[in-house]
């Protein structure tokens, strides 16, 4: 069915991607991609922002654009660090093993 839809490669592209490329299409397109997303990923913030688009598009408050095919939005903005920013300097203190069964750990209670 992704074949069919006005949007080409639409489960490949990122959120700014069908955002950018929703600006082309008519009502009818903008249902089709709906139904869609509904019925495969579901992505909250995609289906808000294609109910919005559509609901502009009836009341007339949006016209159709040509919108830019060829974009292809990052998710996160370049730059951007990424990865764990875990490092001896940032790590906890150090623990006590637990007390059961360690015979030379000096927190475990001794009769």
């Amino acid at each position: 069915m992704s074949d069919e839809l006005p949007i080409a490669d639409y489960d490949a592209l990122p959120i700014g991607g069908i955002e950018s490329r929703v600006r082309s299409l008519e009502p009818a397109g903008v249902e089709q991609v709906l139904t869609y997303e509904r019925e495969h990923g579901n992505r909250p913030q995609v289906v808000l922002m294609l109910e919005h688009r559509l609901e502009a598009l009836r009341a007339g408050e949006a016209e159709v654009s040509e919108g830019d095919p060829a974009v292809q939005a990052p998710e996160i903005a370049p730059g951007t660090p990424g990865g764990s920013k875990v490092s001896p300097v940032t790590e906890g203190p150090p623990q006590n093993p637990p007390s059961q069964g360690v015979p030379t750990n000096p927190a475990q209670p001794r009769q």
